[in-house]
């Protein structure tokens, strides 16, 4: 996959992740669970944008780095939503599928970089 199919994958998750958001319940289990996943799951595509502007191999492994750490934490948010039946699970299994395949794709990118020369 090339940087800007990944960029487009990315800005497509973060669109999935407003709309389940949306659907989460506005009460006090709903709210803190909307605004960590709204917080994790839009900085995925941001993280991976500022990657792709990296002046170095290693300044992209490290903000590719957090790109990871937020598609994971992502998926965890969804597991919880999923786990707690706060929304039926197959509203979320998809989009809690494409995190777990971002945050892979993603160390992918690190190790490559990291082969290629950056420390």
């Amino acid at each position: 996959m090339n940087p800007e199919d990944l960029k487009a994958r990315c800005k497509q998750f973060s669109l999935r992740v407003i709309r389940l958001v949306r659907a989460l319940p506005d009460d006090k289990v709903g709210r803190p669970i909307a605004n960590q996943l709204i917080r994790s799951g839009t900085s995925v595509a941001a993280n991976y944008r500022a990657a792709c502007l990296a002046k170095s191999r290693a300044d992209f492994a490290s903000k590719v780095g957090t790109a990871v750490e937020e598609a994971d934490e992502s998926a965890l948010w969804m597991e919880l939503i999923m786990e707690d039946e706060i929304l039926p699970r197959d509203k979320v299994q998809p989009l809690w599928q494409e995190a777990t395949e971002l945050t892979s794709i993603f160390c992918a990118s690190i190790k490559t970089a990291r082969r290629n020369g950056a420390d």
